[in-house]
């Protein structure tokens, strides 16, 4: 039988039942903690036989349930924003406008991958833009091909486009909010760090995408898919449907307008406005409650606007819309529960403090540099292993969080390599379904993608790594 990658839920139940065997081996134990709950350094005191609590088979079956409960605020946050998406989805405004761009700048296709690759960008490190871009291959990539470029000049713009945003996530509500979540910081901590490398990495993708595209303008036989021009050619170019995408009328102007909207309160909720000396206006200190209830009362917004001329789009459809988008993510927030589940087990059986003590007296005494440039490279191979993001946050942020305290690197910063890493990996990982989905639909062998994109890791890696020291002085 050919072996198959399990699941992520099957690797997070895998990973609850050796934390439950390991409670009765690794020694429970204890640290003193200070007024925001963070393991003070140097405290850790072994616990007493009498006092350990090894964990067992009921124990492990109750773990997911009792992860669920302590992560009911993420996970609610999760579902309203598949909603939310769902109803912005409906309304046709993101593929219109991107649509819109297309089509304007036919012809000069140089501005366009700009454009394209910048408004992929943002959508990925506001909302985690990722399969949303399938819909735009069959947009795209015919376009490019009869400007004289081929499928892999597409794919690039598009999945380094929204891939460099999520790298380098501001705001991403699966990336950087669930994994603020559970290392109790505030969202906005580090977002001047997170700006920088999403400005640096797109500028990089623009480059690198740009330089391939001139190169098989000039001389179409550099093309990496040179073997398939002729059927490409006839395959997409017959299929150029713009048809299908919605008009970008009035209505879904001002919908994209409040869909942004939304996402910059989000982004002044969030701001410790007080810790950068800002007085004038006040910090909200929004988290997931509030951020929850702003997500729903936008897709209420939303939904009113498009309701308007629309026949067929009325309270019934509005709520179709909403819960077929927490449908997408309902994978996602039971992740977020299940992953939890192992901290349950780990906190249950009291051997969180002691992993916590293994690294102040191993990853901690390495310094600040060392021990940031060992994050993130522990992240890349834990990448592959968990490839949801949320998961891997959820079952990462609890034990490397305070780490960060121990070794005296702010947490958010490890939220950003955190980020960073799995940012990297699932450009190009195959057990992803956005990258084979977008490389099926554009007919590149995932081979010649590797081929295309290494270049370009090996740049955002030297990159991150810059960045990440960078942000331990700023």
């Amino acid at each position: 039988m050919k072996f198959k990658m399990p699941t992520a839920y099957t690797i997070l139940v895998s990973i609850i039942i050796v934390v439950a065997i390991l409670t009765w081996f690794v020694p429970a134990g204890e640290y003193e903690v200070g007024e925001d709950d963070a393991p003070i350094p140097g405290t850790y005191e072994r616990v007493s036989e009498e006092d350990s609590t090894p964990q067992g088979p009921l124990d492990v079956m109750m773990a997911p349930i009792r992860g669920f409960y302590d992560a009911i605020d993420v996970a609610l946050f999760v579902l309203v924003i598949g909603g939310f998406l769902g109803v912005v989805m409906k309304t046709g405004a993101i593929d219109a406008g991107i649509a819109k761009v297309v089509n304007t700048f036919k012809g000069r296709e140089n501005w366009m991958i700009i454009i394209l690759m910048t408004l992929f960008s943002i959508g990925g490190s506001t909302y985690g833009m990722a399969e949303e871009t399938i819909a735009f291959y069959p947009l795209i990539i015919p376009v490019f091909i009869a400007a004289g470029y081929d499928a892999v000049t597409a794919v690039s713009v598009i999945l380094l486009g929204a891939g460099v945003g999520v790298l380098g996530s501001t705001v991403n509500p699966f990336a950087t909010g669930i994994a603020a979540g559970f290392a109790d910081v505030a969202l906005g901590k580090g977002i001047v760090l997170r700006l920088i490398m999403l400005i640096a990495g797109l500028a990089l993708a623009i480059f690198y995408t740009i330089r391939y595209a001139k190169k098989i303008k000039k001389d179409p036989s550099q093309s990496l898919v040179i073997d398939q021009r002729k059927d490409n050619r006839e395959y997409f170019i017959r299929k150029e449907d713009e048809s299908e995408f919605p008009e970008l009328n009035g209505k879904r102007k001002f919908i994209l307008v409040l869909f942004a909207l939304t996402f910059l309160i989000m982004i002044y909720g969030v701001l410790p406005l007080d810790e950068f000396g800002v007085e004038v206006i006040p910090t909200l200190g929004w988290w997931f409650p509030e951020l929850t209830a702003l997500f729903l009362v936008s897709s209420i917004v939303i939904g009113f606007m498009h309701a308007f001329g629309e026949e067929d789009f009325g309270e019934k459809e509005f709520i179709d819309s909403f819960v077929s988008g927490t449908k997408d993510l309902l994978g996602v927030a039971l992740i977020v529960g299940v992953s939890r589940g192992i901290t349950v087990v780990m906190d249950a059986g009291n051997i969180t403090p002691t992993v916590l003590n293994a690294g102040e007296n191993t990853l901690s005494q390495a310094g600040r540099i060392p021990f940031i440039l060992l994050t993130y490279l522990f992240y890349i191979p834990l990448s592959f292993l968990i490839p949801s993001t949320s998961g891997l946050a959820t079952v990462s942020m609890p034990i490397m969080a305070p780490l960060g305290d121990f070794a005296n690197v702010s947490r958010s910063l490890v939220i950003t390599a955190y980020q960073s890493a799995s940012g990297i990996v699932n450009l190009v990982t195959p057990t992803s379904a956005v990258v084979m989905g977008g490389l099926a639909i554009a007919r590149v062998p995932y081979g010649t993608w590797l081929k295309y994109v290494w270049k370009f890791l090996l740049m955002i890696f030297v990159m991150t790594i810059l960045a990440l020291i960078l942000g331990l002085y700023i």
